[in-house]
């Protein structure tokens, strides 16, 4: 019964390590991504990553003329058919210069985060 009860507790500490570990890569691979066109003005925020096979997210804050905090989130769902931006609720087909573009930006933040995070890992 004590064995069980060690084991599990042992399962959740490895599970919640994996988790943050996760986070954190996550965390890393948005930043890098952000700073893919140019750097981040200051006071500013911007990332860009990859949330899953299907899915990328370019989320920028910024604080405008009249110093109001701004905040946008643009995600991509990448379908057989297209590639969808959904933008403040909005859904819409992106252009085929937009997906050149978003194509342009997902191959160069791959090379940028493997050289940057995941080159040590061979």
């Amino acid at each position: 019964m004590l064995k069980r009860f060690y084991n599990t507790l042992v399962a959740q500490k490895a599970a919640q390590r994996d988790a943050e570990l996760y986070r954190k890569l996550i965390r890393h691979e948005a930043k890098i991504g952000g700073q893919l066109f140019g750097p981040v003005p200051q006071g500013g925020r911007r990332e860009f990553f990859c949330l899953d096979e299907h899915t990328w997210v370019w989320h920028e804050e910024w604080y405008d003329h009249n110093r109001q905090h701004q905040i946008k989130t643009t995600r991509y769902d990448v379908r057989p058919d297209g590639i969808i931006k959904s933008q403040n609720g909005q859904y819409q087909q992106v252009s085929p210069q937009e997906a050149r573009h978003l194509r342009d930006a997902v191959l160069q933040y791959r090379k940028r985060v493997e050289t940057e995070l995941y080159s040590f890992v061979v």
